[in-house]
């Protein structure tokens, strides 16, 4: 057993179900930002072929694109064979613009969720009681979800934030590697539309190519306004 194995299964000591949340494309110029989550039971840690398939999972920025894509065949085998199950789900670039980027992040992973939950009568999400993030569980809870990084702020459900959690806990990795590489096709769809930016190669992220692009051809519907005024404040009006 590896060390986000190891580290999921003592959460699970106190509870049966462990839900892993993580985002793809929060600091990028261009394009939605996605959320994935990913639910485990006990039952996954007591199967040796579970923990052999998923002994190579790790954060999605560790891999390259090669690894990604086979991590992610493995996550849908073993979705396949009903030891996990996944859900990934997005904020828009119009949503980005209206809540910002990170109450977009939020909105992305809490469809993540909530599209899993609704998959489920096994566990149901555990409702905070107001809307402060609750970081610890009580005794008689059946579930708990982590998020990669701070605990955030006016989420509906109890959860906790785990710092670099994509690299500590193998539900967060699974869901790291899920979102990532969604995102990526999500890019690769839009560099058909928009073939003159590149999204294809940096996936929407500020690259020097990605910055010539736009100081040539100016920004497409896709990019994120607010991001472009930062990184050009003295650039075209419309950014």
């Amino acid at each position: 057993m590896n060390g986000l194995q190891a580290y999921d299964q003592q959460q699970l000591q106190s509870v049966e179900w462990l839900i892993g949340i993580d985002e793809a494309g929060r600091g990028c110029l261009a394009g939605p930002v996605m959320a994935a989550a990913c639910v485990l039971g006990r039952a996954f840690f007591a199967s040796s072929t579970a923990l052999d398939l998923s002994a190579a999972i790790n954060d999605s920025k560790q891999l390259s694109a090669r690894a990604r894509a086979q991590q992610f065949e493995c996550i849908e085998h073993l979705r396949s064979q009903g030891m996990l199950d996944i859900a990934v789900a997005s904020g828009s670039v119009k949503e980005i613009a209206e809540l910002n980027i990170l109450g977009a992040t939020r909105l992305a992973m809490r469809r993540a969720v909530e599209d899993l939950a609704a998959c489920t009568a096994a566990w149901t999400l555990p409702v905070c009681a107001s809307d402060e993030p609750l970081p610890l569980f009580a005794s008689s809870a059946r579930l708990r979800i982590l998020v990669d990084g701070r605990a955030l702020q006016t989420f509906p459900y109890a959860h906790t934030g785990v710092v670099k959690g994509d690299g500590k806990s193998l539900a967060i990795a699974i869901a790291s590697i899920v979102a990532k590489v969604c995102r990526d096709r999500v890019m690769d769809q839009l560099h058909q539309a928009y073939p003159e930016y590149g999204f294809a190669r940096h996936k929407g992220y500020g690259t020097a190519a990605h910055r010539a692009a736009l100081h040539t051809h100016g920004a497409s519907v896709v990019h994120r306004e607010l991001f472009l005024r930062k990184l050009f404040p003295k650039a075209n009006s419309a950014w």
